[in-house]
């Protein structure tokens, strides 16, 4: 838990991970949980007066569980969250609010697969999504917390109503070009430093408005580089297909190549991996000029570890947009076609009074 945290897919890794750990942690105890894998994660803004609960926001990360949740990419209102599930999760957080006895602000964060929810955790406290609630909703939530844990009465305050006319979208900003030597790839450990908004009618304009915002540039032409773990390998054809529509040239390793080829009847250049010390593989390509997209979902295992972490370093040094899950490479193609369309307005964020 914490620092230091590793998902774990094989006994290998569990066995590396244990040794280092029991090297660092000395006395303490190492922490084990069941990870839920394939699973989508929402977050929960919220402010309690110890009778009532006001729900602030529910936010729908767009990684999948296990990336930390200051990493994530996440969008005010969720985009596919079925209303079952959404009720479930208010009801919850009014539930466990009040249990708890929480006077003030708090955070719960958690995951949804198969339709059944799970909490991860609460953290009875400001979240470092509480700014971006306030301003997505146009709620003041943190006067409302404040007045809340002086005595007043949420019953008592004249809440605004939230805006529901426009999608806001939280991006992460990451130091990786300071930090020369760490795997850009997100994970469980939080990475980032800073974080972005965008704010629009439409989910894939607030969601170009937050990439442009991180000034990580977003193309509108040239080569994309495709290269995903075997489970992904099929779910990617429609987004490769989408590429090609937008005038982008395809370029992929032998095995999502041959799929892309085979069941998708795409057009795409066949490259080396790093690791075949052949050439041209990935690295020659950016160096190049030829890579202005890298799609790559990360395996854990074997030669891509390597592959995976060069190509992401290499990126963050020329300033190649990369995304590293399925759900941001759908979200990245949809940007890019707002892009082509032209970049939208500015939108006037207003917060409302008490």
């Amino acid at each position: 838990g914490g620092r230091a945290m590793e998902i774990v897919h094989e006994k290998s890794q569990l066995k590396n991970f244990v040794e280092e750990a029991f090297k660092a942690a000395e006395n303490n105890p190492i922490l084990i949980d069941k990870f839920i894998d394939n699973a989508m994660e929402v977050d929960v803004d919220a402010i309690s007066d110890g009778n009532e609960v006001f729900v602030a926001g529910i936010m729908q990360h767009i990684e999948e569980a296990g990336i930390h949740s200051g990493d994530s990419t996440c969008f005010i209102p969720p985009q596919n969250v079925s209303e079952n599930i959404l009720k479930q999760v208010d009801e919850w957080t009014r539930r466990i609010g009040l249990e708890l006895g929480i006077r003030g602000c708090y955070n719960i964060q958690f995951a949804i697969r198969d339709e059944i929810l799970y909490v991860l955790e609460v953290n009875p406290r400001g979240s470092r999504t509480f700014p971006f609630v306030a301003k997505a909703t146009g709620v003041p939530l943190a006067r409302i917390a404040a007045m809340v844990a002086l005595g007043e009465k949420l019953s008592d305050l004249n809440i605004p109503k939230p805006q529901n006319d426009a999608v806001c979208v939280k991006a992460p900003v990451f130091p990786f070009i300071k930090l020369r030597g760490l795997d850009p790839a997100p994970g469980p450990e939080m990475k980032s430093t800073g974080e972005v908004m965008g704010s629009h009618e439409r989910a894939s304009a607030a969601y170009l408005k937050a990439r442009l915002a991180t000034e990580s540039p977003v193309p509108t032409e040239g080569g994309v580089y495709i290269t995903v773990k075997d489970k992904d390998k099929d779910s990617i054809i429609n987004q490769a297909k989408s590429l090609i529509d937008l005038g982008f040239k395809l370029y992929a390793t032998r095995g999502t190549a041959n799929v892309l080829r085979d069941k998708g009847g795409l057009e795409v250049e066949t490259c080396y991996r790093i690791t075949e010390g052949m050439t041209p593989d990935a690295l020659d390509l950016m160096r190049q000029g030829k890579i202005h997209l890298i799609i790559n979902t990360p395996r854990n295992t074997g030669g891509a570890v390597l592959d995976g972490n060069m190509m992401r370093r290499l990126a963050v040094e020329l300033n190649i947009p990369f995304v590293t899950t399925m759900a941001g490479a759908r979200m990245e193609v949809l940007a890019i076609a707002e892009a082509m369309d032209g970049i939208p307005e500015p939108r006037l964020l207003e917060i409302g009074t008490l």
